[in-house]
C-alpha cells in the first residue's frame, strides 16, 4: 500500500474524476480510469491519495506522471483562465520576464511576483487584471521562490526591501503567509513590502503577520464613499467599510502605508474624505496618493493628470490638512546597486526552448542560459527550439522576435 500525502493539494474524487486543487485557487482534473491504471486508490484525507496494491516508490512515479500531464489543462478558480505552475522542476527560470519570479532593477528593492489573478476589476489597472482578466496566470512554488531569492540577495550583498508586488492580489497566494515568514528569516532583508487590496485581510491574518517586524503592507483605498469605492473597484461586493476596519487594525501592529490612485472624473472628491480619515485614526498610517497613467495594457478610463497639476493638488491638501502626501525616493531608502550580468544583450540571436505560454495570445516564454525570454507572435509547441532575435534586454526582461 502507498499514501501519498500534498501539503499544497488537496483532492476530491468526483463522478469521472478526480479533483485537484493547487494552493487553493488553481484546479485540474484527473480521469479516474487513469487513476485506476495505477491501483485501486481512496482519498483518505483533503491532502492525501492512497493506492492499495502497489509500493510507494512506484505509486509516486506514476502519480507525478498524471500530475504532470495534467497540470498542462491547470486553471484559475476565479476566472477559468489558464494557469501554470512553476516550481523547480519545471525547467522555467524566475529571472526574465515582468509578470511572474523575479524583477531585479539593480536597485535595493528587489521585486517579487508569486501569482497573478485578483479577485477584483479595478478601473484603472494598468494591466488589466481582475475578474474580467482572459491572461494566462502564473503560480509559483514557495520554496523555489525563496531559494531564486536569496541567490539574488546574496549576488547584492548588501541590505535590500523586498516587494512582493504581484499581478492581481498576492494574497490569494496560499502560501503567501509562510513566505513572508521565511523573507522575514533573511539577514540581508530590511523590508518586505507588500501592495494589497485589503479584501483578503482579517484581525486574525493581520495578528500573524504582525509577528514579521520587516513587513509593510502598502493598501489600496481609493474612496470613502461606498458606491464610489465600488465603482473603482468594479465588483458590487467590494466592502470599503471592511478594509477601512483593516487598515485601523493593521496601523497599530505593522507600517502600512495607504495608496489611493487619484483617478480623473471617479474619486477626485475622495481624496480628502481619504485624509480626514485617517487622521481621525489612533495609529496614522502613511498616506501616499498616487497619480493615474495611462499604460498600453490597461484598462485607461480616464485622463491622465498632468505632473504639475498633480503636484500643485497634493501641495494644496498637505498645507490644508497638514499631512505629507507626496512620498520621495529618500523616504524608502533606495539605493543603486550591483548590476546584474546579461547572458545575451539587445540584438543578439540566441536559441531558445519553449517552455510556457505567455501572459498574453499568441506569445510564449522560451528559455536559455538561466533566464526567460518572452516571444510574441509564436505557436507553442513545448520543448520546441527556435532562434530569436533579442528586441529587450532592460534589467534582465528579455523580449524576443523569431528570426
Amino acid at each position: 500500500m502507498a499514501v501519498l500525502e500534498y501539503k499544497t493539494l488537496s483532492f476530491q474524487e468526483r463522478k469521472d474524476h478526480l479533483l485537484i486543487t493547487l494552493l487553493q485557487l488553481f484546479q485540474t482534473k484527473i480521469p479516474l480510469e487513469e487513476l485506476r491504471q495505477i491501483a485501486p486508490f481512496t482519498i483518505p484525507t483533503l491532502h492525501s491519495i492512497c493506492f492499495s496494491t502497489v509500493d510507494q516508490e512506484k505509486a509516486a512515479a506514476k502519480f507525478s506522471f498524471l500530475l504532470t500531464k495534467y497540470f498542462d489543462q491547470l486553471t484559475t478558480r476565479l476566472t477559468g483562465n489558464k494557469a501554470t505552475y512553476i516550481h523547480r522542476n519545471s525547467g522555467i527560470p524566475l529571472i526574465g520576464n515582468v509578470a511572474f519570479g523575479i524583477v531585479y532593477r539593480n536597485s535595493s528593492i528587489i521585486e517579487i511576483k508569486t501569482n497573478n489573478a485578483c479577485n477584483l476589476d479595478c478601473v484603472y489597472c494598468s494591466i488589466s487584471e481582475g475578474l474580467s482578466s482572459t491572461k494566462n496566470d502564473f503560480v509559483i512554488e514557495k520554496d523555489y521562490m525563496v531559494e531564486e531569492l536569496q541567490k539574488v540577495i546574496d549576488f547584492v550583498a548588501e541590505p535590500v526591501e523586498v516587494h512582493i508586488g504581484v499581478q492581481g492580489e498576492p494574497f490569494l497566494y496560499a502560501d503567501m503567509e509562510e513566505l513572508i515568514a521565511d523573507i522575514q528569516q533573511m539577514d540581508m532583508v530590511h523590508t518586505i513590502s507588500i501592495d494589497t487590496n485589503g479584501t483578503l485581510l482579517t484581525k486574525e491574518k493581520i495578528d500573524r503577520l504582525a509577528k514579521n517586524n520587516k513587513l509593510q503592507l502598502n493598501l489600496s483605498l481609493d474612496a470613502i464613499d461606498e458606491k464610489a469605492a465600488q465603482t473603482i473597484a468594479g465588483v458590487k461586493n467590494y466592502n470599503v467599510l471592511q478594509v477601512k476596519e483593516i487598515i485601523a487594525s493593521a496601523s497599530q501592529k505593522i507600517k502600512v502605508i495607504v495608496a489611493p490612485v487619484l483617478t480623473s472624473g471617479y474619486n477626485e472628491e475622495e481624496m480628502e474624505k481619504i485624509i480626514l480619515w485617517i487622521k481621525t485614526l489612533p495609529v496614522q498610517p502613511i498616506l501616499g496618493i498616487q497619480n493615474f497613467l495611462r499604460y498600453k495594457t490597461g484598462r485607461n478610463p480616464a485622463k491622465e493628470i498632468s505632473w504639475d497639476q498633480f503636484y500643485s493638488l497634493i501641495e494644496k491638501l498637505e498645507l490644508k490638512h497638514d499631512i505629507k502626501l507626496k512620498l520621495h525616493k529618500d523616504d524608502f531608502k533606495i539605493t543603486e546597486t550591483k548590476v546584474l550580468p546579461k547572458p545575451f544583450q539587445e540584438g543578439d540571436v540566441i536559441t531558445a526552448t519553449i517552455k510556457s505560454i505567455d501572459r498574453f495570445p499568441h506569445s510564449v516564454i522560451a528559455v536559455a542560459k538561466n533566464r526567460t525570454i518572452s516571444v510574441p507572435h509564436c505557436e507553442f509547441k513545448m520543448n520546441k527550439r527556435i532562434k530569436i532575435n533579442i528586441m529587450r534586454d532592460k534589467h534582465n526582461i528579455f523580449v524576443g522576435k523569431l528570426v
